[in-house]
């Protein structure tokens, strides 16, 4: 695992609720375990049933390793509270069927950790008719905030959303003409596309952050840093798979546990409360790109999305996402 936490160990009860998505895997993997493993109920919400029933286990595993340890200041839970909810990104109907379980169950919710995404793939179209990375990596994860939004605003004090952004942002063009690619296949940049992405969240932070401003709830994006996780195993051979050899033989590829450090903290220590409309590196808030920050261009993006998302919320959530509603 590397070396010991530099996050704290916060003891939480059960009725403490924390979604993350993608989280049988990587990063997201590292920040259910540990949430749970501080007392927390978390909500794994992935595609794969059988992977996410095999990813409990483990981290049941892993938390009575980490038990014995004379070290551990982990509460005395003989198991994890860890659940798996069915949440398919690619589908907005997924969405909204998950969001809408969710709401039923009457639960709160504290934490809603929109981790889950994908790489560098090949141009794909998803069955709404959208380019895939726009869709599983930005859009659908804004459907699910603007529905849980409501929960979270009644849940108490200090609730945080949280996004999963990268420094790739750096590597995306602005350009809402092209948002959602419609060229040919083979001149797709999916580097870009990837890297617009990451762009969109991290401008959405801000522009959300703005609106919900002195709610109860904040919204924060985080770069985990360069991170060996099947984000990067999934490469193709030739210059892509050599540069993660060079970076995981140098030592510039972390662990999965250690990409995941900053976004456990910000996930579970009270420190951080209040803090709003943020991008974070290594636990520091860190300056984006100059277009990430351009607040004319947040503006843009905010109501372009809503363009694509609207016929998918209710007046009552667009009011919410929108601030109307606090």
């Amino acid at each position: 695992m590397g070396s010991g936490p530099s996050f704290p160990i916060v003891p939480m009860t059960r009725d403490k609720i924390i979604l993350i998505t993608g989280a049988n895997s990587g990063l997201g993997y590292e920040i259910a375990k540990w949430s749970a493993m501080m007392g927390a109920t978390v909500i794994l919400a992935c595609r794969s049933e059988s992977k996410t029933r095999e990813a409990i286990a483990k981290m049941n595993q892993e938390f009575q390793a980490e038990k014995s340890k004379e070290t551990s200041q982990l509460p005395e839970n003989t198991t994890l509270a860890l659940e798996f909810m069915h949440l398919d990104l690619a589908s907005f109907e997924s969405v909204t069927n998950f969001c809408e379980a969710f709401k039923k169950s009457g639960r709160k919710l504290h934490v809603l950790f929109c981790n889950a995404g994908l790489g560098w793939i090949p141009f794909q179209i998803t069955a709404d008719g959208l380019e895939m990375l726009l869709q599983v990596n930005y859009l659908s994860h804004f459907v699910m905030i603007a529905k849980l939004l409501g929960v979270m605003q009644q849940s108490g004090p200090d609730c945080r959303i949280l996004l999963m952004s990268s420094i790739m942002h750096k590597r995306g063009t602005f350009d809402l003409k092209t948002i959602n690619y419609s060229g040919p296949p083979n001149d797709f940049s999916s580097m870009n596309y990837y890297g617009r992405s990451k762009l969109y969240q991290i401008m959405q932070a801000a522009a959300m952050g703005r609106r919900i401003s002195g709610s109860n709830v904040t919204i924060n994006s985080i770069h985990p840093g360069v991170v060996d996780t099947q984000f990067y195993r999934d490469w193709d051979t030739g210059i892509r798979k050599c540069l993660l050899c060079c970076m995981q033989f140098s030592g510039m590829a972390r662990s999965s546990f250690q990409g995941a450090k900053c976004s456990i903290d910000l996930t579970v220590n009270p420190k951080h409360a209040g803090m709003n409309g943020l991008y974070w590196v290594d636990c520091k808030i860190v300056t984006p790109s100059s277009v990430a920050r351009n607040k004319q261009k947040q503006e843009e993006l905010w109501e372009t999305t809503i363009g694509f998302i609207r016929p998918y919320l209710k007046e009552e959530e667009l009011k919410r996402i929108n601030g109307e509603i606090k």
